[in-house]
């Protein structure tokens, strides 16, 4: 099919494809998905994981930035999969751009290989514009996996540790052996699950908790006190803050978990500091 479609992988577009069937098989059984459900698949590719998901009942929603891959899609289940046909939508565009009104059904899961490099960004953007996702399985780099299911206190716990753990636990579930894909990728991949919490993890803003992450993390060694001070106008300020937070200002963003994370912003927005 790629010779057919002249298509090189590329790795601008984080382009490996998976055309292992047992693999595919397993990431789809792993998921959980089933008749009835609507799954969202970001960077279908050759469609290898896609007609695996539609063998499978679910309803299939998928957005690929390639429109060569993209305008090939329909055609590939059309002649693999034709009774499931009527499941399958293609959106041709950039899922950090997808927008909830460009869907005509929303989706309840999310199941991808995921272009290593926007890995994170893609998950995040999912979750904050579409609430209908409740569940989510992604192939990505195992380092980026370490990171996405860390917890307070580990070395590869950071910015997207914390934001996943925003929207509801995540966890790494199963390695992806390299020579699944094609091309061979140089690094190895990983399975990471994670799920929308049935209640939000506070009532502070988004964005708030999101800034004091990032700016927590930007110096990682520093105490919350002086990582903070930009945030908060000062470190005097910083300090004040968390205080009121309960928490001590000499600890470092890697010792918080989303919640006191969510306390500081919280506090930041409440007298005397507003």
């Amino acid at each position: 099919m790629a010779a057919e479609l002249d298509v090189r992988p590329t790795k601008k577009l984080g382009q490996n494809f998976v055309h292992d069937p047992n693999t595919v098989r397993r990431i789809v059984d792993l998921s959980g998905v089933g008749q009835g459900d609507h799954v969202l698949e970001v960077g279908p590719g050759l469609g290898s994981l896609t007609l695996g998901l539609l063998d499978s009942g679910a309803h299939v929603t998928a957005v690929e930035i390639d429109p060569v891959l993209g305008e090939r899609l329909p055609a590939t289940v059309a002649e693999r999969a034709p009774e499931a046909a009527a499941r399958f939508t293609v959106h041709i565009q950039d899922a950090l751009k997808l927008a909830a009104e460009d869907l005509a059904d929303q989706p309840t899961h999310l199941v991808a290989n995921l272009p290593y490099n926007v890995a994170v960004p893609v998950v995040l953007h999912l979750l904050a514009e579409l609430p209908s996702l409740a569940h989510g399985l992604v192939m990505v780099q195992t380092e980026v996996a370490d990171r996405m299911a860390a917890g307070p206190g580990s070395r590869t716990y950071g910015v997207p540790s914390v934001k996943l753990a925003w929207y509801g636990p995540a966890r790494k579930v199963a390695p992806v052996p390299r020579a699944v894909f094609w091309p061979v990728p140089n690094v190895d991949s990983a399975l990471v699950g994670f799920e929308r919490a049935a209640e939000p993890v506070s009532d502070a803003d988004r964005d708030e908790v999101f800034a004091v992450v990032d700016a927590a993390f930007a110096q990682r060694r520093k105490t919350l006190r002086a990582a903070l001070s930009s945030w908060a106008g000062s470190g005097e300020k910083a300090e004040a803050i968390l205080r009121a937070a309960g928490v001590d200002p000499r600890a470092r963003g890697e010792q918080l978990g989303v919640r006191d994370f969510a306390k500081i912003a919280r506090s930041k927005s409440l007298p005397p500091f507003v």
